[in-house]
């Protein structure tokens, strides 16, 4: 039942210390904006990194070839091994788990790519119709590479959005021909991506970019999805193809610059893990304040408690029950903290949404707290306030009539 004489007194006993309840529910206030504050830039920090992580698929290996830093077989260090279409061919007919496969022919020089009076250089990269499961791009108009592209050594191209932009302005692109250092190529499709590295690309056939560009049998680097995402076997299939490897180029699998292996779930999994634990941190720092600001309230409840020693021991003389008591300093308690935390965790919130528009960066993307965080930050509020007023309240619920009424 709604009790309007001890809101009254609540309200009464506030106003006579206005700067005291103030100062008091600030400090709770600092804590859950802090909090709120933490986790939000937590958030963005995450969201940021993930988002570097769409560019490429999640379960996904990278292979690159380096140069040998151990004698083998009789030959020097300081070889260059250099992959060639036999790797890409015997890694995808391997037994292993390998799912989407692409071997990469990156063309050096200008890379001018010009389409009527335009000209601009972006990267051209040669490849298989995989990549697109690879690299997660999109397509949007037209089509990717497929497979009779590269049989019939077709001379085609995917551009992407920003090279759409630059070169067609509002012209549709798809059918059109652009050419690529002084090479007409057919523009059969446009696609976006996550990454704005991969936005600055076209791609080619691998195959008609080693017949036209001088390319032979190279490869630049290759790469692969899998089916499993088990950790363990993913560091055993990395083995596997050191040694093989190792084997077919002539060196020491033991070599760590050799060859490198880019393993995209093992990364992604640690970084998840090493998110986790920054959580945790946030939350200690969190907490941490907010106590803070609970011991402060629970200090000055001990205080009000003292102040009104005598009128405790007139209630309790005139039949006032220690539940009553009880009730009375808990609810002036939960009502202090609770509505200077809700205080921090709107301009919490606030602060993140002024905020999230502005910091679209990188690796720092849409500062933000979800629902749960919010709900869970009040239970915390409502518990806190009971447990900064349980201790003073059982004091003043154990205070003697006789003993409050001598009290000077």
């Amino acid at each position: 039942m709604f009790d309007l004489d001890k809101w009254q007194e609540i309200y009464e006993t506030i106003r006579k210390n206005k700067l005291r309840t103030i100062l008091t529910g600030f400090s709770v206030s600092w804590g859950i904006f802090m909090l709120i504050i933490l986790l939000g830039s937590g958030n963005g920090l995450q969201n940021g990194v993930l988002n570097q992580f769409k560019a490429d698929a999640e379960n996904s290996l990278w292979l690159y070839s380096g140069q040998t830093s151990m004698a083998f077989a009789g030959m020097q260090p300081g070889r260059r091994i250099q992959f060639t279409n036999e790797d890409y061919s015997r890694t995808k007919h391997s037994g292993l788990d390998v799912d989407k496969i692409s071997s990469r022919f990156t063309i050096q020089g200008d890379n001018l790519i010009s389409y009527k009076t335009e000209y601009v250089n972006y990267t051209i990269v040669a490849v298989h119709p995989d990549t697109e499961t690879l690299e997660n791009t999109t397509s949007l108009k037209g089509r990717f590479l497929n497979d009779i592209d590269i049989k019939e050594y077709r001379k085609v191209v995917a551009i992407s959005t920003v090279v759409e932009d630059a070169l067609f302005k509002k012209e549709e692109p798809v059918g059109k021909y652009v050419k690529i250092n002084n090479i007409p190529f057919l523009v059969i499709g446009t696609f976006t991506d996550h990454s704005e590295r991969d936005l600055q690309r076209v791609y080619i056939p691998v195959s008609t970019a080693q017949r036209v560009f001088d390319g032979a049998n190279r490869i630049s680097n290759m790469s692969f999805t899998t089916n499993t995402h088990d950790i363990e076997e993913l560091k055993q299939m990395e083995k596997m193809l050191k040694r093989t490897f190792a084997a077919r180029h002539k060196f020491n699998p033991e070599d760590k610059r050799a060859m490198f292996i880019n393993n995209n779930m093992e990364n992604y999994q640690r970084t998840m893990a090493l998110f986790a634990g920054i959580r945790m941190f946030v939350w200690i720092i969190g907490l941490g304040t907010i106590i803070a600001g609970i011991v402060g309230v629970s200090n000055i409840m001990i205080i009000v408690v003292r102040e009104r020693t005598r009128e405790i021991g007139i209630r309790k003389a005139l039949g006032a029950t220690p539940l009553s008591i009880v009730s009375l300093v808990l609810t002036e308690s939960i009502l202090i903290t609770s509505v200077a935390g809700y205080v921090g965790l709107a301009m919490g919130v606030i602060l993140l949404e002024v905020l999230a528009p502005h910091t679209q960066i990188e690796f720092f993307m849409n500062p933000s707290v979800d629902l749960r965080v919010a709900f869970s930050a009040t239970v915390l509020l409502v518990l806190s306030g009971a447990v900064a007023g349980f201790f003073p309240a059982r004091k003043a619920a154990s205070i003697l009539p006789i003993e409050a009424l001598s009290e000077e």
